[in-house]
């Protein structure tokens, strides 16, 4: 994998952990200057198995990549759908016996960054340790959401929710306003909502009618976005947009 793949996913990084913490030129500079190895994983691969001990954390350069829980008798579930530019197990620098798997939804690129690196950054910058301390409570916030989206909406607003939810954190990485890529399998994006594939398709195809939102086989396309806003009960304040 090239250096400018690492760059890349470096400054989506950035500018994730900036749009929440203020972070000065040597602490931004200390930061894109990570190290990383960058590893291609096919489609429907697990590259990070439950149970088994991880000594780096994972990037996300290009691609989706869901968490799964899992159960004893190995049914799994996804809790969390990650994007570009999340560091989708920061949290394992403390935990890295890990209880969950990350699994590439579509051929995805990430950088294994060593937890050694991430220590560091975070003794020799306190402002780093805050901005990577909330990041990590961002992302339990969003999966405190995903618990009470499944728990307590109906199927429409469960799908809502989550297209904009996911709006937003596109929007976060620089994606425009209208629309967000997302080539998810139905089979995938129903698992996600609680929902069978032909529930969802029903509730997909309401939201077209209503000129809500479409799902197209890599896109999703916002039509109304106030109307999927109130569908979804969504209020992006647990993801902490711009916070300074």
């Amino acid at each position: 994998m090239t250096r400018s793949s690492t760059e890349t996913a470096l400054a989506l990084y950035l500018r994730r952990l900036s749009g929440r913490s203020p972070l000065g030129d040597e602490e931004r500079a200390a930061l894109l200057a990570t190290p990383g190895i960058a590893t291609l994983v096919d489609v429907e691969r697990d590259f990070v198995r439950v149970g088994e001990p991880v000594h780096h954390a994972c990037l996300i350069i290009h691609g989706l990549v869901a968490r799964f829980a899992q159960t004893r008798n190995g049914d799994r579930g996804i809790v969390a759908i990650h994007i570009p530019g999340d560091m989708a197990d920061l949290h394992s620098v403390v935990a890295p016996q890990v209880t969950w798997a990350l699994h590439a939804l579509t051929p995805t690129r990430i950088l294994r960054i060593p937890h050694e690196a991430l220590r560091e950054l975070a003794t020799r910058y306190p402002s780093i340790a805050a901005a990577f301390w909330r990041d990590c409570a961002v992302d339990a916030s969003i999966l405190a959401h995903w618990n009470a989206n499944l728990g307590r909406k109906n199927a429409l607003a469960r799908i809502a929710h989550l297209f904009a939810e996911m709006h937003v954190r596109y929007q976060l990485i620089g994606e425009p306003s209208g629309g967000f890529p997302f080539p998810i399998t139905q089979v995938d994006l129903a698992d996600a909502v609680g929902l069978t594939p032909v529930h969802l398709n029903r509730m997909l195809k309401r939201l077209a009618d209503d000129g809500v939102a479409v799902k197209n086989p890599d896109h999703v396309r916002i039509l109304d976005e106030q109307r999927l806003i109130r569908l979804g009960q969504f209020d992006p304040a647990y993801i902490q947009p711009g916070r300074r």
